[in-house]
């Protein structure tokens, strides 16, 4: 990747510095950076443009993608930043009318700071590539639904969990991390594995035929890679 790309952490903020001169060439590689941000599942997102230049005006499209990606998973605002006067010309542009775009990441996180709707409620815990591993995400799932008063979701978020979960235990044989949140609109359902292949939709039948379930059941599911390997997600609709 000819541009150069940092990510640290901002409280419970992800900030992702961009720099350099961005081309058509550097738009796989900067997604995936990008989505591996995603998968660290933070309240938000802010990718400071400060130091960035735009070479290919088409390749401001890469934050289109995804912000299409989080709002569908994991919830999370993205959030434009601080980009100098020729690219933020090109991003209030038509063609970019959906994304954030701020002048500051002070300003962006004025913003978020004055949305309470935005806030989080998580439950999470690792487990053990075993055979309990499955009953212990159903409890745990169980215990999430009721507590946030959601108890028409504890069938069809069971079932999620356990079939997620008994994926990695069956075909991945790694540690992982179950986390369920809680947002504006939907619930989700996460696993993280430590492998590196991808599972995504239309779903691979040799991998088990309780994808199948997972995707007849979810409201929408899929798979991003993480830092160490890679992160499965369904979602449920909070309504009743």
């Amino acid at each position: 990747m000819a541009i150069k790309y940092e990510a640290d952490s901002d409280g419970s903020h992800l900030v992702a510095r961009v720099s350099g001169a961005l081309d058509l060439t550097d738009v796989a590689a900067l997604h995936l950076q990008l989505l591996k941000a995603l998968a660290e599942q933070p309240d938000a997102l802010l990718v400071d443009l400060s130091a960035l230049s735009v070479a290919e005006p088409l390749s401001l499209a890469v934050f289109t993608a995804i912000n299409r990606q989080a709002n569908r998973f994991p919830g999370t605002p993205v959030l434009l930043c601080a980009a100098p006067p020729a690219t933020r010309a090109l991003l209030d542009g038509h063609a970019y009318r959906r994304l954030s775009v701020f002048d500051s990441l002070d300003g962006a996180r004025t913003h978020l700071s004055g949305d309470p709707a935005a806030a989080v409620r998580t439950l999470s815990d690792q487990l053990l590539p075993i055979a309990g591993a499955a009953r212990h995400a159903r409890d745990m799932t169980t215990d999430a639904c009721l507590r946030w008063e959601l108890p028409h979701l504890v069938g069809p978020a069971c079932l999620i969990a356990n079939e997620l979960v008994s994926n990695v235990v069956d075909h991945v044989h790694t540690m992982m991390t179950l986390r369920l949140a809680l947002r504006r609109r939907y619930l989700h359902i996460v696993v993280r594995d430590g492998s590196p292949v991808d599972v995504q939709p239309p779903v691979d039948l040799s991998r088990g035929r309780g994808l199948v379930l997972v995707d007849a059941t979810a409201h929408s599911w899929g798979c991003v890679p993480s830092v160490d390997g890679k992160v499965v997600w369904a979602s449920l609709r909070r309504a009743a």
